[in-house]
């Protein structure tokens, strides 16, 4: 006679309700560190029903309703700002902004002022008065009460050139920067430039000052056209 026959002990029809390996808590049938099956259904049932928050609309008139109002605003305004002072337009390469090339770090609003972070393209840059006074009356003309800062540091760089603002560069007819700005070769003026209005890469370069400091004097010797050239710096 076996040992659960001898003492009386039933016979289970089903599995056991506790993992493989893990005993059962002593009068019961679930693990130590579980709790019944009944215990959890009387827990689910007796939890505490937590509220739906209802649509931004419906709490405008809640305090917290106004908080969220209150968030979306200042970041409607800080996006209403930067899109006013990035659409300000470099006044010595008018076919791009100041976002296009870069020069354009950051805009913030603090205090319920508009504070923008220029970079100049490099410190002695004629147009960087200018750039931050336009700057300036594109934040006012937007609402803001307006603070431009001049930041030196990290200098700017060619590498900050948008794809867009090169694209735009190359439609009005200046050669953008060929290459990035730490290549080697930049550095000692052996940079490939290629014509823009044609595409070739056969040309030279005639001064290393173009219309403006930042530009270089080129030519094509394919269709023989002169053009600007946007230096690496």
């Amino acid at each position: 006679m076996s040992f659960r026959a001898e003492h009386g002990e039933r016979r289970r029809d089903s599995a056991p309700l506790w993992p493989a390996g893990h005993l059962p808590r002593k009068g019961g049938d679930q693990p130590s560190h579980l709790l019944s099956p009944i215990a959890n259904v009387s827990r689910m049932a007796s939890a505490q029903k937590l509220p739906i928050s209802p649509p931004v609309g419906e709490m405008s008139g809640r305090t917290e309703g106004g908080n969220v109002e209150r968030k979306f605003a200042a970041i409607d305004n800080q996006r209403r700002a930067w899109a006013a002072a990035a659409s300000v337009l470099d006044p010595e390469v008018p076919c791009v902004t100041v976002a296009d090339l870069g020069i354009l770090r950051s805009v913030e609003i603090e205090d319920g002022i508009a504070a923008a972070k220029v970079t100049p393209t490099y410190s002695g840059c004629p147009a960087v008065l200018a750039i931050e006074l336009a700057i300036e009356a594109a934040l006012r003309d937007a609402g803001f009460e307006a603070r431009v800062e001049r930041v030196m540091a990290p200098a700017w760089t060619t590498d900050w050139i948008t794809p867009e603002g090169r694209d735009k560069l190359k439609a009005y007819g200046i050669a953008p920067p060929a290459t990035a700005s730490n290549s080697i070769r930049a550095l000692f003026g052996e940079t490939e430039v290629a014509c823009p209005q044609c595409g070739s890469v056969e040309t030279e370069r005639l001064s290393e000052f173009g219309s403006t400091a930042c530009k270089a004097l080129y030519r094509c010797k394919t269709c023989a056209e002169p053009f600007d050239y946007f230096k690496c710096i």
